[in-house]
């Protein structure tokens, strides 16, 4: 008898066993509250209960994530290992319980299993059980951080959405700029980098390769400069200076393109709104009307 507890169970036995008693539990839980009652609980912010629950769970996302970044660290991690594996299971008990009464008393459970909260409650739980198969694999639990975007559906910060609706609105509208912006960059960096390969190798052991200096454009025209390859001949210094000067022009022109779309963007849904143009704006107008200015005279 004694032998055959210390056989070793399989690491998928475990899953299924774990998932199996939490998926009784779940419908346990769905039988005892009610369906209609533990979605208004689970899914609805704008009630008492909702409102508790969706703080509470925020407090355990942001203890569980709190509990993977300490435990990274090697003197933490060995002195209190017991206690952090207690807590990474705890949470991923609690968590893998929720996900199951989200998908057994959500409406339309396929939606929400497809639906961007839907896949990072997935994704904050998958990590811990193929850690049991692949050592490591938990790190990747930090993933649970973004479960804390819920916070502005909890506290209705609805103005927050709204501004971060207007700003991917932006960047949607203006994909294709910034792609033809992306693609001259990548144009330029190839070809300060084949040009520094040309002037430096002879002498400069540190650019060996055009990709070495492919690297080098790249840290250098975004203006970061990391010093790790750096050219020694006039030519190529006078090079560096010239892509230095690009650097900082450049970084311009995204910020245009962003502020622009961002514009046009706002006064689309003041104008869907119903609300007046802003000073400077023609009514019915996508942006500012263009005026002279001199006379103010609308061109």
């Amino acid at each position: 008898m004694r032998d055959l507890i210390a056989i070793p169970v399989p690491p998928g036995i475990e899953i299924l066993a774990v998932l199996g008693a939490l998926l009784a539990l779940a419908l346990g839980l769905r039988r005892l509250v009610g369906r209609e009652r533990l979605h208004r609980t689970i899914f609805q912010a704008d009630t008492p209960a909702g409102r508790r629950f969706d703080l509470v769970l925020l407090g355990a996302i942001l203890l569980s994530v709190v509990a993977v970044v300490l435990e990274s660290d090697p003197e933490l991690g060995q002195r209190w290992l017991l206690e952090f594996r207690a807590a990474e299971w705890t949470f991923t008990v609690l968590f893998t319980l929720e996900y199951l009464l989200r998908l057994l008393c959500a409406p339309a459970p396929t939606a929400y299993a497809r639906s961007f909260f839907g896949i990072v409650d997935l994704l904050a739980i998958v990590p811990s059980f193929l850690g049991l198969v692949l050592p490591g694999a938990y790190t990747f639990i930090v993933v649970r951080v973004l479960r804390l975007l819920r916070v502005f559906r909890v506290l209705a910060l609805g103005s927050y959405l709204q501004a971060s609706d207007l700003l991917w609105t932006a960047l949607w509208a203006g994909r294709r700029k910034i792609a033809v912006f992306l693609l001259a960059i990548a144009t330029l960096v190839v070809l300060i980098g084949a040009l520094m390969f040309a002037l430096e190798s002879s002498l400069n052991p540190a650019f060996r390769s055009i990709p070495v200096g492919i690297y080098w454009a790249i840290v250098t025209v975004t203006t970061v400069g990391y010093g790790d390859v750096a050219p020694v001949t006039p030519l190529g210094r006078l090079v560096a200076s010239t892509t230095m000067l690009i650097g900082y022009s450049i970084l311009a022109v995204p910020t245009g393109i962003l502020t622009v779309e961002i514009g046009q963007a706002a006064a689309q849904r003041r104008s869907v709104a119903g609300e007046p143009p802003l000073p400077g704006q023609k009514e019915g107008s996508d942006g500012p009307t263009a005026r002279c200015p001199h006379c103010g005279t609308p061109l």
